[in-house]
């Protein structure tokens, strides 16, 4: 019995664990709405600036975020509150996560 309550321990763990803190699915936003992040499933994803949105592509590492668009490499931080953290001197600085 007592093996029996950590193992279902130990599977809710990995379960909360699974896609809690991934960008996947999500769309992120900056700069007053300027700038627009939407990850979708696959690694790709769309960003936008204003009226323009490129193609890019990313991939997550745990807690760390790699956008990539055309050429551009840019790494982002998901915080503990859910936003990701870019460049703090770039239009990436700040997203936050856009209510459904």
């Amino acid at each position: 019995m007592k093996h029996l309550g950590a193992m279902l321990a130990a599977a809710l763990v990995l379960a909360a664990c699974g896609k809690s803190g991934s960008v996947e699915g999500n769309t992120y936003e900056g700069n007053g709405g300027v700038v627009k992040i939407e990850f979708q499933s696959g690694g790709k994803a769309f960003a936008s600036m204003g009226p323009v949105t490129q193609p890019c592509s990313y991939a997550q590492d745990g807690k760390t975020v790699t956008l990539t668009c055309q050429s551009d490499k840019t790494v982002l931080k998901v915080s503990d509150d859910g936003s990701l953290e870019g460049p703090p001197d770039g239009m990436l600085a700040h997203l936050t996560k856009k209510k459904a």
